[in-house]
């Protein structure tokens, strides 16, 4: 395994200022380890706090685009890495969603007392965090969905990601990583800029977890069953995890007997929908969240 350069292990100089305006603190894992969460916004918001779960091979910076304006809408919000990912330690058990739940709900209990939160899940975030509202129904208010993979409406994987860590030559690395993000993340490859290529390699450098499975299965579907409190979804129209098979996402979402408020779909937006399209999804999220 090629070595990662120490300069791409620092988090990008476009988002340090964000990240200085958060407070940062650390959540033991029962088992061992500890997990790292970001801060934004005040505690005497009337709204219940608004936690943010990045994707598969991310972090907090995922939400990048996103952060500043949910706060400047008077949200309370909590961004985790979630374990295995950026600056927080594998979880201590499995290394898949499965394993994230209860350093999560362990987390938030820490954080936040007996306060229900409105949780947000992209991706892989999304799967956790339908785990997490299933197993733990007294947490969630309402749950989001964007991008969530494992509704069991695929038939087979719809898109292929190329391997990078044998290669020595970062140009070659970065060629790969470009070709990753047009092929999963974003709908428009135009949009892949310098600042949008830094934050990804910066990401993926850090994913210790690269056995999950869970994504691929209908595990999410199985945990809405579960599910108590409203549940709403948020997806880029063209989002590569689905492509065609995205109109038999809403159907998917109503079987599961959770109270399923619907579907939105944002136009000219792929898999990365918050990131590709902030403020139509800003939008789109504060109007579900009442």
């Amino acid at each position: 395994m090629v070595k990662p350069q120490g300069h791409a292990l620092e988090l990008p100089a476009w988002l340090q200022p964000l990240e200085q305006r958060a407070s940062r603190h650390a959540t033991a894992m029962a088992g061992g380890g500890r997990m790292v969460w970001h801060h934004w916004g005040t505690d005497t918001s009337d709204h219940a706090p608004l936690v943010l779960l990045h994707g598969g091979s991310g972090s907090w910076t995922h939400w990048a685009h996103n952060i500043d304006a949910l706060a400047a809408s008077g949200r309370t919000l909590w961004v985790p890495d979630l374990p295995g990912f950026g600056d927080s330690d594998p979880p201590p058990q499995g290394c898949d969603a499965q394993a994230m739940v209860q350093p999560l709900a362990d987390g938030l209990q820490l954080l936040l007392g007996a306060q229900e939160c409105d949780l947000v899940g992209f991706s892989f975030g999304g799967l956790t965090g339908g785990l997490l509202a299933g197993a733990h129904p007294e947490r969630v208010q309402r749950l989001v969905l964007a991008g969530a993979p494992a509704m069991g409406v695929v038939p087979r994987r719809q898109f292929q990601l190329r391997g990078w860590r044998h290669l020595k030559n970062e140009e070659a690395r970065n060629a790969v990583h470009h070709h990753n993000l047009a092929e999963l993340m974003l709908h428009d490859a135009a949009r892949i800029d310098a600042p949008t290529l830094q934050l990804h390699v910066h990401n993926v450098l850090r994913d210790r977890l690269p056995q999950r499975r869970t994504s691929d299965t209908d595990a999410l579907a199985r945990a809405l069953a579960q599910v108590t409190s409203p549940v709403h979804a948020i997806y880029g129209a063209h989002d590569a995890l689905y492509k065609s098979w995205i109109s038999h996402l809403d159907s998917a979402f109503a079987a599961t007997g959770a109270p399923y408020r619907g579907l939105q779909l944002i136009a000219d937006a792929g898999h990365w929908v918050q990131y590709e399209q902030p403020q139509t999804f800003n939008a789109a999220l504060l109007r579900v969240l009442g």
